[in-house]
Formats: structure tokens, C-alpha cells, sequence
């Protein structure tokens, strides 16, 4: 059975750059928070549904680790003190705590281009294909910038202490969490030679999934606690910021994640191959604890 967590891991190791340099407490940055675990949804994502697609792992693995990359470097980046101002991350104390704001503010800009270094490489372009990996960059690009997870955390700073209704709650957690769990699923669809609708299909289960995610993790904000989840719990209602519990409340907020996860696995209903393991994974999403 593959492994898609160790090839994750192993990859992710294997693409950072030699701390045998000058700037070894970069890379050293870089690697810390690559390297300090989590779900790796995304990265599970991407082989997934290349597999679905009859792709083979070896082409999926550059864009599972480029878009961890991004995911990672987004996370470095909400941690710091202008930001969300966060002193945990996955149980450890988060980048700057350990290296400075300025070093940990550039390890993320560092894995934010290494993810585009890695997709647009000659090796990767001989395993998937010139065009794949232009389309793959392309989604990538799009939905983790201005109008997608960059955009997101904007709305959410400029959200704060304003009481923001459902309709800019729904574009904030679209943009910031959903669109980069979109585009892994597209990317897996697209490095396995996907036909349209199958990149359609996967990207309406990314989204729905997405969304839903964003949802349970304001349900845990409020019921969980730092050691369950790695992270400080609260810190949504210390900042003053409108969620889908405090405007929904959580037995509504459940349901809403119950309708979405029906959407996401209705989404994989034009796929010939087996979809057992991601209707399954939907379902785990909406059932986690941390």
C-alpha cells in the first residue's frame, strides 16, 4: 500500500537546500516548520486524486510538497506579531519564537518560491509533462495569491473588531483555507492528465472539503483546548473576530460541515476509479478532533 505521508516527508527533506551555507539559519528556519508534522492534507490530496486519475505517485510528488510548502509558509507568516501574533504551532513554538521575526518572516517568503522552483524544474516537466506543470504553477499561483489565500488573510485582518457578517466570513474562509486544499486537489487531477471535468470534480470536493475544514476548526477553537490542538485556543475571540460559531452558533456550524461533506462526496460520483479513501477522508475532516 503507499505511503503517502513518508513519501511526503522524505520528499519534503530531500528538496530543501544544503545548510552548508552562508545562510544555514534560512534553511534551518525553512526546515522547522517543514518539517514539525501536522495532517498533510494537501499533500494527500494531490496523490489521491492523481491516483484516481491513473496517475503514478513519482509525478504527483512535486506539487504534494510544493503546495505544503505554501501551506507551511502561510502559517509562518499568520504566526508573527503582525499577523495573528501566535506563540505555537503544532505543539512547538512557532518560527519566530525560535529564530526571530525577520529570519522566519524569510524562511516563508524561501518556501514560497521553492514550491514554484520545484513544479517548474526540467525533472519534473520530464515526469508530468511541460503543460501539466504550467497548468499545475497556474492553479498554484492563483489560488494561494491576491484573489485566493493571500486575499483571505487580508479580509480576516481588515475583519477584525468589525462584526463581519456571513457573506464576508464565507469569502474569507473561501480564499484562505479552502482555495489552497482546491488546488492540491486539482493539481493531483491535472499531474495525472485529468480530463476537464475530472479537474472540475475535484476542484468542487476541494472547495466543499475546504470549507467544511475551516468551519470545524472554529467549532475546535472554542472547544478544545492548546494542548489538544497544538495551537492557542480563544485566540478568535480575543482578537474580536466573527466566526461561523459566533454568528451560527455550533449545532448549526455541524450541520452546515454534514452538508458539505454530503457535497464534496457527491462531487466524486464522475469518477470511474475508486473513491472509497476520499469520501472516507471527508468524512474523517468533519469528525476530527485537532
Amino acid at each position: 500500500m503507499f505511503d503517502y505521508l513518508k513519501t511526503t516527508e522524505d520528499a519534503l527533506a530531500s528538496f530543501l537546500p544544503s545548510k552548508n551555507c552562508r545562510e544555514h539559519k534560512l534553511i534551518e528556519a525553512m526546515q522547522y516548520s517543514l518539517s514539525a508534522g501536522g495532517k498533510r492534507v494537501r499533500p494527500r490530496l494531490v496523490f489521491e486524486f492523481n491516483a484516481l486519475c491513473n496517475g503514478f505517485p513519482e509525478g504527483a510528488v512535486p506539487f504534494a510538497c510544493a503546495v505544503e510548502m505554501i501551506h507551511t509558509y502561510s502559517l509562518i507568516h499568520d504566526d508573527l506579531p503582525c499577523m495573528d501574533d501566535d506563540d505555537l504551532r503544532r505543539g512547538k513554538p512557532s518560527n519566530h519564537k525560535v529564530y526571530g521575526e525577520d529570519i522566519a518572516l524569510l524562511a516563508g517568503d524561501a518556501l514560497q518560491t521553492l514550491a514554484f522552483e520545484i513544479m517548474t524544474s526540467d525533472k519534473t516537466a520530464t515526469l508530468v509533462g511541460e503543460k501539466s506543470c504550467r497548468q499545475c504553477a497556474n492553479v498554484l499561483a492563483k489560488y494561494s495569491g491576491a484573489n485566493g489565500m493571500v486575499g483571505g488573510q487580508v479580509i480576516d485582518l481588515i475583519s477584525e473588531n468589525t462584526n463581519a457578517p456571513i457573506e464576508v466570513l464565507r469569502e474569507m474562509d473561501y480564499k484562505k483555507t479552502a482555495c489552497l486544499i482546491k488546488a492540491a486537489c486539482e493539481m493531483g487531477a491535472i499531474s495525472a492528465g485529468a480530463t476537464k471535468q475530472q479537474v472540475e470534480a475535484a476542484s468542487q470536493y476541494g472547495e466543499c472539503i475546504g470549507i467544511a475544514f475551516q468551519i470545524k476548526d472554529d467549532i475546535l477553537d472554542v472547544t478544545s483546548t492548546n494542548d489538544e490542538l497544538g495551537k492557542p485556543v480563544g485566540s478568535d475571540n480575543d482578537n474580536n473576530k466573527s466566526t461561523y460559531v459566533s454568528l451560527l452558533g455550533i449545532s448549526e456550524c455541524a450541520k452546515l460541515i454534514n452538508l458539505l461533506t454530503e457535497k464534496a462526496v457527491k462531487a466524486l460520483e464522475c469518477f470511474n476509479g475508486e473513491t472509497i479513501s476520499l469520501k472516507k477522508f471527508a468524512y474523517e475532516l468533519a469528525e476530527r478532533t485537532k
